[in-house]
């Protein structure tokens, strides 16, 4: 079955491949509003209006190597199955903004899966890029961003070291903990309460 996160991996590659220095990945879950949010935004080379447009055509690709990108048009076919969206907004040498809305409580809708194992692969594997990961669960939220690792660590260490790897796999399992955990006692407290 597929995950959402592997979308997220995509859309991530994409922004790589047009140049991205800075990926910022914003998952936002709201239980009471049922719904899903997940943006992936960049500094890449962007897109003209035209080719915004037309991101979304599985037989349209500003890629070379092949004639089709499956990568949006699949991610936004997951979204309006549960009844939700997809929206990308992009300009020309500034950058590119992929939003696609969910509905988690429908039958169609697939796992958001391990995003974290996803943000910390695109982390270790393009050691010349920045990530934001904000990861937010109704009033929880959490925020990963390597220019601040970069900062603390200096110049010597990198973040693909096994160190810091497992550092940040850390990290990014125990913010995550956090954030469910609050929604764990939200529930419990609710049903407590009858």
């Amino acid at each position: 079955m597929r995950e959402l996160s592997l979308n997220v991996m995509d859309i991530a590659q994409n922004s790589i491949s047009a140049g991205a220095k800075l990926i910022v990945i914003d998952v936002c879950e709201e239980t009471k509003a049922d719904r899903l949010t997940i943006r992936i935004t960049d500094d890449g080379a962007g897109m003209t209006a035209e080719q915004a447009a037309r991101v979304t055509d599985p037989f349209f690709t500003t890629r070379t190597t092949r004639k089709v990108g499956l990568g949006v048009p699949l991610f936004k076919m997951e979204a309006e199955m549960t009844g939700g969206s997809l929206s990308v907004a992009s300009e020309k040498g500034k950058g590119t903004t992929v939003t696609a809305t969910f509905v988690p409580s429908h039958v169609d809708m697939i796992p958001l899966g391990d995003i974290n194992s996803t943000v910390l692969l695109l982390i270790t594997c393009n050691e010349d890029r920045d990530f934001v990961f904000h990861h937010k669960l109704d009033s929880r939220e959490f925020t990963l961003d390597t220019r601040e690792l970069r900062e603390v660590l200096g110049n010597e260490v990198r973040l693909n070291s096994p160190e810091v790897t497992q550092w940040i796999k850390s990290c990014l399992s125990e913010e995550t903990q956090f954030i469910k955990e609050e929604l764990t006692n939200e529930v419990f407290r609710g049903t407590s309460g009858d």
